[in-house]
């Protein structure tokens, strides 16, 4: 067997490899034009839930640095010894396991991963269009959509972010990454439609 296939057959013997982030992720341009099918992904994850690219974008880009084994720091035990993770949370979109399950028994998408982009993006379409419905935060809004996709619709309910100044920061910060990605969306949107993709439907 050629080196490069034992390679292969190890790495994904080995629980999978990960998938390398965009080499750029503050440009969406630069990000979809890198990595083949996430354009398409996204746009169809926003025709299904009506929740703008740019925003998904940037809620996945603040989650996880669009790293597709993204999981939080384990805490330390003593101070030094390595310990358990805070919580569940993994993926593109730092879905936890019960709400990831949530998703799966409300859409049936069946085998869907938390590490595959094309049903992270649909994840983060899915639960922002939720978020629309029952707390009426409109799909165009990041930060509110951001800060109810962090707190859960209960604490979001409950303004359990304004005991969190940082928060309301980080949610500033996904609000002002929306806005440069809607920008720069504008821009090179046309070419990603035309780009193999000619035959779509919408």
């Amino acid at each position: 067997m050629p080196r490069w296939g034992l390679l292969l057959v190890i790495c994904i013997m080995v629980s999978g490899c990960a998938t390398a982030p965009p080499a750029n992720i503050d440009n969406i341009c630069a990000i979809f034009e890198e990595k083949d099918g996430w354009y398409k992904s996204a746009r169809a994850a926003e025709k299904n839930w009506g929740t703008p690219i740019h925003v998904q974008m940037a809620i996945i880009r603040q989650e996880s640095a669009f790293r597709d084994d993204a999981q939080p720091p384990r805490g330390k035990l003593f101070g030094m010894i390595p310990w358990k993770r805070p919580s569940s949370a993994y993926g593109y979109p730092q879905a936890k396991d019960e709400t990831w399950d949530w998703y799966i028994q409300k859409t049936g998408n069946r085998g869907a991963d938390r590490d595959d982009f094309d049903d992270a993006v649909d994840f983060v379409g899915w639960y922002t269009n939720i978020s629309h419905s029952r707390l009426g935060i409109s799909k165009w809004d990041a930060k509110h959509q951001y800060l109810a996709y962090h707190e859960g619709h209960g604490g979001y309910r409950k303004r359990s972010y304004k005991k969190k100044p940082w928060l309301i920061k980080v949610a500033d910060k996904v609000d002002r990454q929306s806005k440069v990605y809607a920008r720069q969306l504008k821009g090179c949107e046309s070419h990603l439609k035309n780009k193999g993709w000619s035959l779509w439907p919408f």
